[in-house]
């Protein structure tokens, strides 16, 4: 007697969310360090990883570009990048002390908050600065003032621990990639403790971070699992997992179509798709074709926002 055949998988629908992936900053960091090698010729070296992702690093390796750490690990006679998380100022003096050829690919929308960090100290004010203790955008945006005057809150529980006198004047400030939701929730709480705090002209949380969180948002209600590609080291991609987890889908964070556990989709009939702003689209298109070899995939986009931002490149580079 002949086996019977395995039962059919049903068709997995899945939702893209849009927008995804790469931002404007991510855009022109990129192609700060491939300009850089065509004009300089490897190897072009970049302090810190350009943007949190493995894949897009070890493609610009491949071109040309030497990744490190520190300053002091870059030969003299060869260009540096400065990623685009920021980087104290002492950093960009220090390469200029040894006369390196420097470039900025420093996203606009943090030096946007780097310069609101100036203004409050000339103004006379103390910094609280929402975000994450450690991030290379946190440790960047605290090299630009003097020391001791801003201080970090990651939780409305730092925020009730602040011991400033009523007198002092105070001034907020946040990261870019935040939870919109959680920081918002910080911000209330700050305002409740200290009402006269000087609020930033604009949100700092960047459009491209609101937007993903947008974006998951409408989709993960939907969804059983949502399949976040992203860095472990990638604040952004991190809040996706978050926002669809509150809207109560399982949630993973993933780096390659590799990464998928086809155990993850037992019992799932739709699956949300989405990026963090540093993840190429390639790799979007490879989670999808994976998903293809376990299952009959129905995929649909679903656009919240459209986005048309560009940044210009340095000086060095223009033209």
């Amino acid at each position: 007697m002949n086996a019977p055949f395995p039962p059919e998988r049903p068709p997995l629908r899945v939702m893209i969310a849009a927008p995804r992936g790469f931002c404007a900053g991510v855009d022109r960091a990129i192609e700060i360090v491939e300009r850089a090698i065509a004009r300089y010729g490897a190897p072009v070296y970049v302090r810190h990883e350009i943007v949190h992702n493995r894949f897009v690093v070890d493609n610009l390796k491949a071109k040309g570009a030497v990744f490190v750490e520190e300053l002091d690990e870059v030969p003299d006679g060869v260009p540096v990048i400065f990623s685009a998380h920021g980087v104290p100022k002492a950093v960009p003096a220090a390469a200029t002390a040894r006369g390196l050829e420097w470039l900025d690919a420093t996203c606009p929308l943090v030096s946007k908050v780097h310069r609101q960090a100036e203004r409050q100290i000339e103004a006379g004010r103390h910094i609280v600065f929402v975000g994450h203790r450690g991030h290379p955008e946190v440790v960047g945006t605290f090299g630009q003032v003097p020391e001791g005057t801003i201080t970090l809150v990651e939780t409305v529980e730092d925020v009730a621990a602040l011991d400033f006198p009523a007198d002092v004047p105070l001034a907020y400030l946040t990261q870019t990639t935040l939870s919109v939701d959680d920081t918002a929730m910080i911000i209330a709480a700050l305002l409740q403790r200290y009402p006269d705090v000087a609020a930033p002209k604009a949100e700092d949380i960047c459009y491209a971070t609101s937007n993903r969180q947008s974006a998951v948002k409408a989709i993960a209600p939907a969804c059983e699992l949502v399949l976040v590609i992203g860095a472990p080291n990638s604040s952004n991609s991190q809040r996706l997992v978050e926002v669809a987890e509150r809207a109560g889908a399982k949630a993973h964070l993933i780096q390659r179509g590799a990464d998928i556990d086809p155990a993850w989709l037992v019992g799932v009939e739709t699956l949300g798709i989405t990026a963090g702003a540093s993840a190429p689209e390639e790799l979007v298109r490879e989670v999808v074709a994976r998903l293809g070899e376990l299952r009959t995939v129905v995929a649909e986009e679903v656009v919240t926002a459209q986005e048309h931002i560009t940044f210009k490149l340095p000086r060095q580079l223009a033209g």
